[in-house]
């Protein structure tokens, strides 16, 4: 990925003022790859304490954009064709981590894997939460 490329991506994500409101940060991003994590919020939750899925897919999302984004050269725009998640475990911990994988990039459509995990930062432990695939469009 090219420095040009990097702050392109690092730049959009510093703009998005929900980004800024779930107080995320950009762990990793390179060509086809992008980790993002979100600390707990009390908005986040259920009375339980874990995570929502609502959360969960929203990560989700944000971050198979830009993995689909990194995955070209020029500056581009991608919306979402389809989402679908798997919640495996209740997210229950201090932090969701996203990593998102470009596994195949055309002109138009590209098609992304995401992980979820949830961070417990007492012992430094991730345990995986949900699983995706997700469908892009490429609309510049």
């Amino acid at each position: 990925m090219t420095p040009e490329k990097k702050k392109l991506i690092t730049d959009s994500f510093g703009r998005s003022e929900t980004l800024k409101f779930y107080n995320a940060e950009l762990l990793e991003v390179d060509t086809d790859f992008v980790s993002i994590k979100i600390p707990k919020m009390e908005m986040m939750t259920r009375k339980a304490g874990m995570f929502n899925g609502a959360m969960i897919a929203s990560l989700v999302d944000v971050s198979s954009g830009y993995a689909s984004v990194s995955h070209y050269k020029d500056d581009c725009y991608v919306v979402t064709v389809e989402l679908k998640v798997n919640y495996l475990r209740p997210a229950l911990g201090d932090a969701l981590i996203s990593r998102s994988y470009v596994i195949k990039g055309g002109a138009k459509i590209i098609v992304v894997r995401t992980e979820i995990y949830v961070l417990d930062e007492v012992n430094g432990s991730e345990s995986h939460v949900a699983t995706s695939l997700v469908t892009m469009m490429r609309i510049k």
